[in-house]
């Protein structure tokens, strides 16, 4: 045997596992709004964290790809989806019957509620403890529209607006306002560092985060998959845990397989 031939032998072998590398390592090109902690955020190296990320990163692992993520602003995620620029998005994308007319989604994995929220030692405990006493949203929020919907039902006392969820928690905290009223995620994340604020009661809005992709994308199948695997082997619940600081409730769209969201 010449030494050319072995020559071409092992340059042949080379770009044959070059060639199957390349097919194993297909990558998944993922757009997300980076200034949503705890679901999405940069760090100061530029890399990407937060809880869609790792579970993204999870999703790519299950099915063979790598994962590229690209920092575009919420209404961006819209049309690079439609253009194919990116095969999935995510930012605490809620699904909705008109998105789906011109977008694909995953099955939820959070239930984008909201929540009722005091100082615990502000004897609060639930909405019915709220009657006559005052309570906070923030401005033009789905916290605000809810209050103002539900006023005569449970009899809140004055209303107050704010600009910021900051100010809103410390004078809840200070007992400015008895309660107050927005995401649940948004409160559950603060209150990682904030223990004497607690979540007194959770507020079902029938929303859901999901994956957002091309409409019919053929990964959709395999993506929704792999997130069923994610829930039935508690990784979904850890991650929860890991990004919230408490458990997924049972019967929540972190722990419950649900069918992929069909345009109505």
């Amino acid at each position: 045997m010449t030494k050319g031939f072995i020559k071409s032998i092992a340059a042949a072998a080379v770009l044959a596992a070059g060639l199957v590398h390349g097919a194993v390592a297909e990558t998944l090109n993922v757009g997300a709004y980076p200034a949503n902690p705890p679901w999405e955020f940069k760090n100061t190296d530029g890399s990407f964290e937060g809880f869609e990320v790792d579970l993204v990163n999870e999703i790519a692992k299950r099915i063979g790809y790598d994962v590229a993520i690209q920092d575009l602003g919420f209404q961006a995620l819209f049309a690079a989806t439609s253009s194919k620029r990116i095969d999935l998005a995510i930012s605490t994308i809620s699904i909705t019957n008109e998105r789906l007319q011109n977008q694909s989604f995953t099955q939820g994995y959070y239930d984008s509620d909201l929540a009722l929220v005091s100082a615990k030692e502000a004897g609060i405990t639930s909405l019915a403890d709220m009657k006559g006493k005052p309570v906070g949203a923030i401005s033009n929020s789905t916290g605000e529209a809810w209050i103002k919907a539900n006023a005569e039902k449970y009899g809140f006392g004055e209303y107050k607006g704010y600009n910021a969820q900051q100010d809103l928690i410390l004078d809840t905290q200070l007992g400015r306002v008895a309660g107050a009223v927005g995401d649940i995620a948004g409160f559950q994340f603060a209150f990682l560092k904030m223990p004497k604020m607690e979540v007194d009661e959770r507020i079902k809005t029938g929303d859901q985060f999901a994956i957002m992709m091309t409409k019919d994308h053929p990964l959709l199948e395999k993506v929704n998959a792999a997130i069923t695997e994610i829930k039935n082997d508690g990784t979904m619940a850890k991650l929860h845990s890991k990004w919230l600081g408490v458990d997924a409730a049972e019967g929540t769209a972190t722990v419950t397989v649900l069918d992929i969201p069909k345009a109505q």
